[in-house]
């Protein structure tokens, strides 16, 4: 390690989901001291792909071996009905990568922490971050904790991977760009219907559906419209199982399953959105602190560990003296939301059944910021 100054580190990490993981992982395999701050609270993250190509990923962040382990299911198809009432089928036999999984989210992110700490990182779970003071050296000296068990440590730079909140980040400057209004409607259903690997995904006139299954014979079941629509803000379990009803092959999926009681579905944000700058004065933004993308294009999970790992490799090079890190890291980051921007507009126009309505429109005219 370079060693810590003043009892301090070389970087924080705020946040301890797959992209802070990462951006901890990558700086402690450089040498760097840092400590990951996993703050938790409010929902556990739910279940969720993970595509096959993360094996690559995972390797360059050496946790190949241990990530994502036994305790997931693996995904060998994935089902859509998109465009037409048919159900397509595209097979994991043809990717060169194998198979993904449909992940156990606090598994997967408790292993990917424990390989940063394996190399050497340190990590504070529970501990809010909070910066105090910028020095004119360049110091940061941050808070940790709450009131109750507060203490303040010195660190270099800042990794925000905070999520869509972007805490940091917008602390200190920068603005939130938002395209759309998608917000997600999810259950997780209990019960086993048998050796049910595929992803499904549901087009519907006013968004679309999306079923998958859980470790533990369970099944998460999302709605997916906008914000604005009806039925997306008070979404009660009688009309969200009679839209469910609704539905030609995702209601045949969910069939076996057992409702929770009462099935009031969470509701929760997955709009695009991304920073109108990813790193500032002693900052930088990875995952969906950067750019958060809608769950359509399956690459939450990764663009976390992409990010968070170039984001570390870019605290690294400029902490080392390098002064371009910064700039390769924003066209980085500017490359995968514009490959995921023209992929989501393609996607989108793919279905026309329902042109004219609100939902569909608005995607077949392309991203407008909103705010």
């Amino acid at each position: 390690m370079t060693g810590r100054r003043g009892g301090g580190y070389d970087v924080i990490v705020a946040g301890g989901g797959p992209a802070g993981a990462a951006a901890a992982l990558a700086l402690a395999r450089a040498g760097r001291s840092v400590l990951l701050a996993d703050p938790g609270g409010g929902p556990p993250p739910v279940g969720e792909a993970l595509p096959a190509v993360a094996r690559t990923l995972l390797r360059d962040l050496g946790a190949g071996h241990a990530v994502p382990g036994g305790g997931h299911l693996p995904c060998h198809t994935t089902l859509s009905a998109w465009g037409s009432p048919r159900l397509s089928a595209v097979d994991a036999i043809h990717d060169p990568h194998g198979h993904g999984w449909h992940l156990d989210r606090a598994l997967f992110d408790h292993r990917l922490r424990r390989c940063a700490e394996a190399h050497g990182a340190e990590t504070a779970p529970g501990d809010l971050v909070r910066p105090v003071r910028r020095h004119h050296d360049g110091t940061w000296t941050v808070a940790l904790g709450g009131r109750s068990r507060r203490r303040t440590v010195r660190c270099r730079w800042l990794v925000d991977a905070t999520g869509r909140r972007a805490a940091l980040a917008t602390a200190h400057g920068a603005r939130r760009r938002t395209l759309d209004r998608l917000v997600a409607l999810h259950l997780v259903l209990e019960g086993s219907a048998g050796p049910d690997t595929a992803t499904l995904v549901e087009s519907v006139p006013d968004g679309w559906w999306y079923t998958a299954p859980l470790p533990g014979a369970r099944r998460l079941l999302v709605r997916y419209t906008d914000a604005d629509l009806r039925g997306a803000r008070a979404d009660g379990p009688d009309a969200f199982r009679a839209r469910l009803a609704g539905t030609r092959h995702t209601a045949a999926r969910t069939a076996a399953h057992t409702f929770p009681a009462p099935a009031v579905p969470r509701r929760a944000p997955a709009h695009t959105t991304h920073l109108d700058t990813v790193h500032g004065d002693g900052w930088i933004a990875a995952g969906d602190a950067a750019a958060a993308f809608d769950p359509l294009s399956s690459q939450g999970i990764l663009t976390a560990l992409y990010t968070g790992m170039r984001a570390g490799e870019a605290v690294h090079a400029h902490l080392a003296g390098d002064p371009a890190a910064m700039t390769r890291y924003t066209s980085a980051v500017d490359a995968v939301r514009t490959a995921y921007l023209r992929n989501r507009h393609t996607f989108y126009r793919c279905e026309q059944r329902w042109a004219d309505q609100p939902f569909w429109h608005r995607r077949h005219t392309g991203p407008t910021v909103l705010r």
